[in-house]
């Protein structure tokens, strides 16, 4: 029976896995149209599958920061201070771009939607506060709820402690790193399953005759990612390279963007990134940092729903916004994404602090985030698709330029 299985399944096991992904995005929608019944039983699959990667996303993290960090050599570069320029760089270009666009395309929305169930935050300070709060957290509960920058500080502290360990403590480290991604890749290669499950529950079960109503709303979110992705994101990344950067920004498109579209989790997508970051042979300790740390701040598709949308509401309600006042929403759009969670989702609730800066009511708001779940079958899967691919790009623009550097010395 198994050599049977084998030699039916062995054509597919032969190309890629971005192929196998397509073939089951296909499979997905065809399901969808044909069986909308068995597509939602079939969803199953695509949940099965979210919840390994955000199970097991944690503790790779811990495990590989932790020995990353343990076996790090004195002198060895790690060009994270790179990365970190990079985010916030591309972050804020993000947001400018929504505004530019917001202005040449302006948008009105029909505010009779339902007022959204959530807690916006304060303003900036408050994200700030909770982002500071967040690190010193209790380590057994930031494994549990998926803190990455929790995970991140305590396990940054316990590498540092180790350096001084015992060459074999150091050397079971990194085996139990390389235990915990080898389970990675096992998951991963159930990526195609998973997303012809996501794809077959979600044609399902939304469908796309309630994104109508808000076309406009939608086409201009989703130009200014493409835009970004396709056109600032590679300005940046050849101005840091000075190599063309298509070949790379591609890569990651394919490698990060389209498994990010359906899960719609950043912090899901990490397993996915660094098994990215190790096909496109980059330093581990630099990505094995970068990633998890991307999740949680580098969100420039945050940026620009939280732009675009806020910026909707203010034309909606006849209110005048000079250009100051939209540049300073950009770096509050900038900031406050920093803070978003890497969940589905996690933007809509930044938008009534940011429209708190043009005097529109929290009620009002709210009824603009409702609009924002109702398109966010779309606009949180590009958004998603966008932030994390984004955490590959700058990492590996950070290490190619480092060695570059380091070669010309």
């Amino acid at each position: 029976m198994i050599a049977t299985l084998n030699t039916l399944f062995r054509p597919l096991q032969r190309i890629g896995l971005i192929a196998q992904i397509a073939i089951g995005i296909v499979c997905g929608i065809l399901l969808a149209t044909t069986s909308p019944d068995l597509a939602q039983s079939a969803s199953l699959l695509g949940q099965v599958f979210i919840s390994a990667l955000k199970a097991v996303a944690p503790i790779l993290v811990f495990v590989l920061v932790t020995a990353a960090i343990a076996s790090h050599q004195r002198g060895q570069q790690t060009h994270i201070r790179g990365v970190l320029v990079l985010y916030l760089i591309g972050t804020l270009a993000a947001a400018l771009v929504a505004v530019v666009a917001s202005f040449a395309f302006p948008t009105t929305l029909t505010l009779d939607a339902p007022q959204a169930t959530g807690n916006p935050p304060g303003g900036v300070d408050e994200i700030l506060k909770n982002l500071v709060l967040s690190a010193v957290d209790n380590p057994v509960s930031a494994l549990m709820n998926a803190d990455f920058i929790a995970i991140l500080v305590w396990s940054a502290g316990l590498g540092l402690t180790l350096r001084q360990a015992s060459d074999s403590t150091r050397a079971l480290l990194a085996d139990l790193a390389d235990a915990v991604s080898q389970i990675i890749r096992w998951v991963i290669r159930l990526a195609p399953l998973g997303i012809f499950g996501l794809v077959a529950g979600t044609l399902a079960s939304a469908g796309l005759g309630a994104l109508l109503d808000y076309g406009q709303l939608l086409l201009v979110i989703v130009g200014c990612m493409l835009f970004v992705a396709l056109v600032t994101n590679p300005l940046i990344v050849f101005l840091k390279t000075r190599r063309n950067p298509y070949p790379l920004v591609f890569a990651c498109l394919r490698g990060s963007a389209i498994t990010a579209f359906f899960t719609r989790s950043s912090a899901a997508n990490i397993p996915v990134n660094l098994e990215l970051c190790k096909r496109l042979d980059l330093h581990a300790d630099t990505y094995s940092i970068s990633i998890p740390l991307g999740a949680t701040i580098n969100m420039s598709g945050a940026a620009v729903t939280i732009t675009v949308i806020t910026l909707a509401a203010a034309h909606t309600l006849g209110i005048s916004v000079d250009f100051a006042t939209a540049l300073l929403l950009c770096i509050v759009s900038a900031l406050a994404a920093c803070g978003v969670s890497g969940v589905a989702g996690g933007s809509l609730l930044i938008i009534p602090m940011a429209a708190n800066l043009f005097g529109i009511s929290t009620d009002v708001a709210m009824q603009v985030v409702a609009i924002g779940f109702v398109i966010s079958v779309v606009q949180d899967s590009t958004e998603t698709a966008l932030n994390s691919s984004t955490d590959v790009l700058f990492t590996a623009a950070a290490c190619r330029a480092g060695d570059a550097a380091t070669e010309r010395d």
